[in-house]
């Protein structure tokens, strides 16, 4: 197992020094989902909220929150990403909706904590706008699905979760 990186020599936080790191393409995909009963997904999926378009303001909300992950996570350094998007799909099996974010940066430095940031902040704001007529919903399954790029090179999740 690696060492962590954002331990110093003697146990102490710090943020990693990347500068001598050279500039590569990365890129990060993170999900997570938003379970909800059947008939808040119908309000949602039929744009019906009182608080307007939930998947367009959690899409929003989520990209905003990937540019902001540097303010929000103490050890992150700020990047210039050049993507982040996020896909919002209705899943009937859940039910509820699934929240697949991407970020990527030709940088230092890779990006998984700026699609993950993504991800959460999306899913908060359906809860936010949907919290009203569900507060029982349930936000689950936050993980990092692929990152590409970097030194460590390529890595994708085991698909059995």
């Amino acid at each position: 197992m690696s060492k962590l990186t954002h331990l110093d020599a003697s146990g102490a936080a710090h943020m990693v020094d990347v500068g001598e790191k050279a500039l590569t393409s990365r890129e990060a995909v993170a999900e997570g989902r938003v379970v909800m009963a059947p008939e808040t997904l119908t309000l949602i999926r039929d744009g019906l909220a009182k608080k307007g378009d939930v998947i367009a303001t959690a899409r929003i909300a989520g990209i905003m929150a990937a540019k902001k992950t540097h303010e929000l996570i103490p050890l992150c350094h700020p990047l210039l990403l050049t993507k982040v998007s996020l896909d919002i799909e209705a899943d009937e099996s859940l039910p509820g909706l699934v929240v697949r974010g991407l970020a990527r940066v030709t940088g230092q430095t890779g990006v998984e904590m700026e699609a993950l940031t993504a991800v959460s902040v999306a899913c908060l704001t359906i809860y936010d706008m949907a919290k009203a007529v569900d507060r029982g919903m349930r936000i689950e399954g936050i993980r990092l699905l692929e990152k590409r790029g970097g030194k460590s090179g390529d890595w994708v999740a085991d698909p059995s979760g």
